[in-house]
């Protein structure tokens, strides 16, 4: 199940009580307060963690409670700290505060953590109110609350290139062609009902995320068909591929299509409409795509390419195009400072582990060498050296 926006309750853990506690004790005269600390309540912390792939985890609890801190008990033993509370979410994850809606965080690194509800302070005991003119304290103070926020987790996947196009253009097609992903491709409108991301890897190192978003209708930007709830999944696209069908089944202009989708960019969001894209006709296997090709260029004075994903013609040209805009963005941000984001987790080295495997006893030892068609017979004995005299015996 995938699950991009999920509403939860966090709940700090609450600090130890502090102790009021007299030392009570034979052959001690002046044993005075010995009353302990309580110990701090456990905070939650959110990480992005790459390979959390969606929010599900939250779909079904909404409340998320982290640990008290124990209380303090006499002979100055001070309470047990509570144990902070990790939630992992995807990278690419904003943190929104649900009650003003302003951003608290948006977790774009992998790696990347914070303390978004803190624990209460663990209580005083009755030592600390010692002095010279109080010498018999009887107060202690108790622990302090853990912070309670209810926040809004909204996820906007981390991808070099967004597919877009109207339902049922090839997008999700040209995905499985392209890169492992497998998702699900039918011959009827909106069979892709999330943003489905996957890895394109080139000759080399190079190699870039690709993620296929549903299919846009006119009037996505308002919330209507599957659009509006996955638009946000583009905003992060550095580059746009737009695909779009020469003769859809709905009998409609794919050039008045292709107007619509970018209509419905530039009322989402004005920056997505300004966004480096790529026009691709999709379905060239089928007669007349090359003249929907070239009304497209004269309307957006611009090359478009022509592409069929079942045959292969034309993916090799649109994947080197797309890569070389891709390595130009990367190049911008980190002239800019900026960190080039790595959202999968294909796409990190692999941990190597320093513990070596144990062989069976078979496999090492004297045996090993031992088959059907090498038995113990078969071996030589190799003479024996006195270690004495270094003759052989």
């Amino acid at each position: 199940m995938f699950v991009d926006r999920v509403l939860i309750e966090l709940r700090a853990g609450k600090g130890g009580d502090g102790c009021s506690s007299m030392r009570r004790e034979k052959y001690v005269p002046r044993g005075g307060p010995d009353g302990g600390d309580g110990g701090d309540g456990a905070s939650i912390v959110l990480e992005a963690k790459v390979g959390v792939n969606s929010l599900a985890a939250y779909a079904n609890q909404r409340l998320f409670r982290a640990n008290k801190g124990q209380p303090g008990q006499g002979s100055l033993r001070h309470g047990k700290k509570g144990r902070d509370q990790k939630l992992l979410v995807p990278p690419g994850t904003t943190v929104i505060d649900a009650d003003q809606h302003f951003v608290i965080k948006d977790m774009k690194h992998h790696g990347e953590q914070f303390v978004i509800a803190k624990g209460g302070k663990g209580g005083r005991g009755n030592a600390h109110f010692k002095s010279s003119v109080n010498r018999s304290p009887r107060e202690c103070t108790p622990g302090e609350e853990g912070e309670t926020r209810f926040v809004i987790l909204e996820l906007k996947s981390i991808a070099d290139v967004g597919f877009i196009g109207k339902p049922n253009a090839g997008k999700s097609t040209l995905l499985s062609h392209i890169t492992s992903a497998r998702p699900e491709i039918a011959d009827y409108p909106f069979t892709t009902k999330h943003p489905n991301l996957g890895i394109v890897e080139l000759s080399g190192e190079r190699s870039f995320v690709a993620a296929d978003i549903p299919g846009l209708i006119e009037g996505a930007s308002e919330g209507v068909g599957l659009g509006h709830e996955f638009l946000r999944h583009v905003e992060r696209a550095g580059l746009l591929v737009h695909l779009v069908e020469p003769f859809p089944v709905d009998q409609t202009d794919p050039i008045e299509n292709y107007r619509a989708i970018r209509t419905e960019l530039q009322e989402y969001d004005p920056s997505l409409a300004e966004r480096d894209q790529i026009v691709v006709v999709s379905k060239s296997e089928m007669e007349g795509s090359s003249e929907i090709q070239k009304a497209l260029q004269e309307e957006i004075g611009e090359t478009v390419y022509l592409l069929s994903a079942i045959q292969g013609d034309g993916i090799g040209e649109l994947l080197e195009e797309i890569m070389r805009r891709v390595e130009v963005r990367r190049e911008q941000l980190i002239a800019a400072g900026e960190q080039v984001v790595v959202g999968r987790e294909s796409s990190r080295e692999p941990v190597k582990s320093s513990k070596k495997k144990r062989l069976p006893p078979h496999l090492h030892g004297p045996t090993a060498a031992l088959s059907n068609e090498m038995q113990a017979k078969d071996f030589e004995l190799e003479p024996e050296i006195d270690p004495s005299h270094g003759e052989t015996k």
